[in-house]
């Protein structure tokens, strides 16, 4: 009966207004999930005045602009493709024009890491005589550290959006969704969107001091590292609380999410222990 008293029912409106004469529906997600992306891009900039390279520091802002844009660009695209072929790929096999239906729901961050990925190599090829002298792991090291702000707010969005459910529990923090994505029994459950959003900022409160106090002496993709072992390394196990996503693939109890953060965290750990010198 506490345990009862104590559950939370949440069941807000998904859409936070409508624009006028347009009559489009914008959904409370779609607002967190913009708010992340400005709130990093302000992170952002006086992490570049201080890191970039002397001759560059001026373009600073100029730099954020382009690399925010391919970003943007890469995460969209990244994540959209990562949940059409990971996660539901039967269903868009026979439905090919619903892949560019975003609107209707459906990214994945393992897929927007990779569009991310994509997007900075693009980055560098075309402003390589813009801004030389910059690399790879130094783009990465920069952007973790806004990037997990960011992704701290689209967990939020999941949570408004009623989706990613985590299994049922009898803890008293368990959180009831009135309407939930899937269609669900509103059950108590593991809020698990809120799990992954508080290791997430916990990962900003681990990159951001380490960059300020460390940030002359830190080797080339430590920062990355440590992002990668954190983040992925925290979704390997709150999947375990998660109630399962994908639609065709069955492993040896693992959901697909594990099998895709294992690559992420063992690419963290090489980039934390691999020998460094600066010659």
């Amino acid at each position: 009966m506490l345990h009862s008293l104590a559950w939370l029912y949440w069941n807000p409106p998904k859409e936070a207004f409508t624009i006028p004469f347009l009559n489009l529906p914008v959904m409370w997600y779609g607002i967190l999930f913009a708010f992340g992306f400005v709130c990093g891009y302000f992170i952002l900039i006086p992490i570049l005045r201080k890191s970039l390279p002397e001759k560059s520091r001026e373009f600073s802002t100029l730099f954020a602009d382009r690399i925010t844009f391919f970003i943007v660009i890469g995460t969209i695209v990244g994540a959209r493709l990562g949940h059409v072929f990971f996660y539901d790929w039967p269903y868009y096999e026979a439905h090919p024009m619903e892949i560019l239906m975003i609107r209707n729901g459906g990214l994945a961050s393992h897929g927007g890491t990779l569009g991310v990925i994509i997007a900075l190599l693009l980055f560098l090829r075309l402003n390589k005589n813009r801004f030389p002298g910059i690399s790879f792991l130094f783009i990465v090291d920069m952007l973790v550290i806004p990037t997990a702000v960011a992704v701290t707010f689209i967990r939020l969005g999941n949570f408004f959006n009623q989706e990613i459910l985590g299994n049922e529990t009898t803890l008293p923090w368990g959180i009831i969704f009135g309407h939930a994505a899937d269609g669900s029994a509103p059950i108590p459950r593991h809020p698990v969107q809120l799990y992954e959003a508080a290791a997430y900022l916990a990962t900003f409160f681990v990159l951001y001091p380490l960059w300020r106090i460390k940030r002359e002496t830190l080797k080339p993709g430590l920062l990355s590292g440590i992002f990668f072992v954190l983040v992925f390394g925290s979704r390997f196990f709150i999947e375990f609380l998660k109630t399962p996503q994908e639609s065709w693939l069955d492993g040896f109890g693992l959901q697909v999410g594990q099998y895709l953060s294992i690559p992420f965290v063992c690419f963290g750990l090489f980039l934390i222990f691999r020998p460094y010198s600066k010659k």
